[in-house]
């Protein structure tokens, strides 16, 4: 790694853009010419069939344009919103089938599905449409509480699915896990709930279709996680056309967190509505109907046992886990819980087996899909609490169970019970600089100091293990512009994470071009042919490579190139990069003579050389990189928190993080992902609580006014170190950052607060430990 000059924490080059207002997001941009804007009429009920619709009467309110439904829908030869994940039942047969068009069809199944899509002049008139719809829905019995949702006699949400479950799947060696189970010397059981959350991102989601009648070919712009996979279904499976009559533009967005990776029913709706129309059509969530439309996350109920021997050694690990999928199986909702979940079950620990049984729940609620960290957050948040479990049941102190059944650095590669292979880490080295930099061994000063003043002090630690998305490819492109500029061309996309800055930062390093002289270009379709968009983690490990393997060849046709210009043979060529963050362009020189040109020189005289009809060997060039491997960013968390008994209020005065990314291209962007990260764990552990009502099944909390987001002043300083032990899986020995920060802090946050409700006998307690949860507990607690 002696090579980068890169590790440097540079402030992100597109935020001043961003905070002076310079952002282009979807609804900022307008159309062509006039477009008309549509309104999605939602269902108000849980269950019910639709008995008909009548849309004279919106019809009739002046502005209306049209209504669609699914009569209009089925009429146009339109396909489902699919969901792309195969997935095979233990017993070998197929996952259930939950068909979905754009608008519901003789059924709706939670609050907020669509019914119909009014489409006016004005959002006003588009509203007052929606509200002219006449409905008339037969109301059927709904279920919402995944606790129950699954057991015989439960209302039914799908037809033909028995006991309302999409899917049991498992994997890990059964057989083996029993058997270490039954010779164990202590088995420690302990049941979590993972709370169901809602993403609520900055900006909400919008969409703006555009079609071009002569070519047939639709323009979408809405905000993504990545264009491509959002034109792929559309062409292939709605709309049954060739993938390149679509382009899907994605410009800034406003935070995703995982929910804006899909193809959403009102993307598929503006594009029908503009071909039908023959003009654009735009729509815009609002925040309420956000609360019913966007994907939310989480919502598992896990029964895990841990298996020790005497010397309180870890044998085996078993998880049941029941998934809430909520009404329908949305994009890649069976692959969350499963195969990306049980993927870190064996977390830094050395388990001789490992057996986990998922079992996906249908429920009448929005669908659960991918929220930051992906199932990988509640897969650690099951082990991280049955390992403090185990440590109380069996009187060993909980740093040193951890430490004693770690995979040690020695160990590497190792491949865990699970099938994981890991590269590389050095877990008790982290562990134990964590431990220092809280000041572990302090604590009990700090609790007798709290306790002083009538409250309840604890501290927790979490160690976490994430597994980063990816593959199998990604694309990059370096283009040499008339303006002087380097375009970097990209097929992830960002969401707020810094991509340009980093993006440049490597191009800059490569190829010696000043960062202001590097343009990242991101998220159209037709100007980037393919991309696997961001999620999982995946950009800079998979990006970068790409970025490595084009600016390679930029370099070797700038060999080339400078020979041509140079009148010197390519093997007398040699390219010096500069040094990083100096300005002084790469350049390309005769071996052993003064004479050379610089990058940027040189791309401009073969630009004007081919202008001119004149043979030229031009700089740009284009790479596919093959991702072979995931990585394994690691790290452990130290939370404390104090308690008011009286009131129940949790304040986190501390919270300590310390981890493994491996190479940190940039150590301030990757705080601050670990910070946003720390924020929506903490806001998952004691604030943010999504509730239905079990008997009209609506949802309660479809407002900030009911939906507890933590805020600044709900937060401490985040203090976060990074210990470098550089991947070897890729090149740049990079490991992704971007969800590390909510994988550890749920159970960082819950270990603690178990830790200080412990002095008055609470034993347990799950999220969203709200002040009425805390309380409650404490109140229970002491009439026992």
């Amino acid at each position: 790694m002696a090579k980068f000059g890169l590790s440097q924490p540079l402030r992100r080059i597109e935020d001043p853009r961003l905070l002076k207002g310079g952002g282009r997001y979807t609804d900022d941009i307008a159309a062509k010419s006039g477009a008309a804007h549509g309104v999605v009429l939602r269902s108000p009920h849980a269950a019910a069939r639709i008995l008909s619709i009548d849309p004279g009467p919106a019809l009739a309110v002046p502005g209306v344009l049209a209504v669609i439904t699914a009569k209009e829908w089925k009429e146009e030869g339109l396909g489902e919103i699919p969901c792309v994940i195969p997935l095979k039942n233990s017993d070998g047969t197929d996952r259930a089938q939950t068909p979905r068009g754009a608008l519901a069809e003789g059924q709706v199944r939670h609050v907020g599905d669509a019914v119909a899509f009014i489409v006016a002049e004005t959002p006003q008139a588009a509203r007052d449409g929606a509200e002219a719809v006449v409905v008339d829905y037969d109301i059927l019995p709904s279920v919402t509480d995944l606790a129950t949702a699954h057991e015989p006699g439960a209302a039914p949400v799908w037809d033909g699915i028995a006991n309302n479950i999409a899917f049991d799947w498992e994997t890990g060696d059964k057989a083996k896990a029993e058997a270490l189970v039954q010779q164990a010397a202590h088995v420690t059981r302990l049941t979590v709930v993972n709370n169901r959350v809602v993403v609520a991102s900055m900006e909400g989601r919008a969409a703006m279709a555009e079609y071009d009648a002569t070519e047939g070919k639709f323009t979408l712009t809405c905000g993504t996680q990545g264009s491509w996979l959002v034109k792929d279904l559309l062409a292939q499976a709605v709309f049954n056309l060739p993938p390149e009559k679509f382009r899907v533009v994605t410009p800034d967005v406003g935070g995703g967190f995982g929910m804006k990776l899909y193809l959403y029913a009102e993307y598929a709706l503006v594009c029908m509505a503009a071909r039908r129309l023959g003009r654009p059509v735009r729509w815009a969530a609002e925040r309420t109907e956000a609360f019913q439309s966007d994907t939310h996350g989480r919502d598992n109920i896990t029964l895990g046992e841990l298996a020790v021997d005497k010397d309180g050694k870890f044998l085996a690990l078993r998880t049941r886990n029941y998934a809430n999928m909520g009404a329908y199986l949305n994009t890649f909702a069976p692959m969350i819980p499963t195969m990306a979940g049980t993927k870190v079950l064996a977390s830094v620990y050395n388990f001789q087996a490992i057996h986990a049984r998922v079992i996906g729940v249908l429920t009448n609620t929005v669908p659960v899909d991918a929220y930051r960290g992906a199932g990988r957050p509640e897969s650690n948040y099951v082990v991280e609490r049955l390992i403090d479990a185990a440590a109380r049941e069996i009187g060993i102190d909980r740093v040193e169970i951890r430490r004693r059944n770690m995979v040690p650095s020695s160990a590497m590669p190792y491949t865990t019970a699970i099938g994981q292979r890991y590269d590389s880490g050095e877990f008790a080295r982290v562990l134990d600089a964590a431990l220092e930099k809280a000041d572990w061994a302090g604590f009990p000063a700090r609790r007798a100091a709290s306790e002083a003043k009538g409250k309840r002090r604890g501290i927790g630690l979490a160690y976490y293990l994430e597994a980063t998305g990816g593959g199998p490819t990604e694309r990059a492109e370096v283009r040499f512009a008339a303006d002087g500029y380097a375009e970097v061309l990209v097929g992830t996309q960002s969401t707020g994470q810094g991509h340009e800055t980093a993006y440049a930062m490597l191009t800059s390093n490569e190829l010696g071009i000043p960062m202001d002289r590097i343009r990242v270009i991101q998220g159209d379709s037709d100007e980037i042919p393919t991309g696997g968009g961001t999620g999982g983690a995946r950009s800079l490990y998979s990006e970068g490579q790409a970025i490595l393997l084009t600016t390679a060849t930029v370099i070797e046709k700038g060999k080339q190139a400078a020979s041509e210009h140079l009148e010197a043979a390519v093997s007398d060529i040699e390219f010096m990069p500069g040094r990083f963050g100096t300005g002084a362009g790469g350049q390309f020189t005769v071996v052993g003579t003064d004479r050379g040109v610089g990058i940027l020189d040189l791309a401009r005289i073969q630009r004007e050389r081919a202008a001119r009809g004149e043979s030229a060997t031009l700089l740009d060039a284009a790479e596919v990189a093959e991702i072979k491997s995931h990585t394994f960013p690691n790290g452990c968390h130290v939370a404390e928190v104090e308690v008011d008994p009286d009131t129940g209020l949790v304040e986190v005065p501390r919270y300590i993080v310390v981890d493994d990314v491996g190479h940190a291209i940039n150590p301030l962007i990757v705080r601050g992902q670990v910070h946003g990260g720390v924020a929506q764990g903490i806001g998952q552990a004691v604030h943010e609580r999504t509730a239905y009502d079990p008997e009209s099944g609506q949802l309660l909390s479809a407002s900030f006014m009911d939906y507890a987001l933590p805020r600044a002043e709900d937060l401490p300083d985040i203090e976060v170190d990074l210990i470098e032990v550089p991947c070897e899986t890729n090149p740049l020995g990079v490991k992704g950052a971007g969800e590390a920060g909510a994988v550890g802090s749920p159970p960082a946050m819950m270990n603690a607060l178990v830790d200080a409700l412990s002095t008055v006998g609470v034993k347990h307690i799950d999220m969203p430990a709200t002040p009425e949860a805390v309380w409650k507990a404490i109140a229970g607690a002491k009439a026992a």
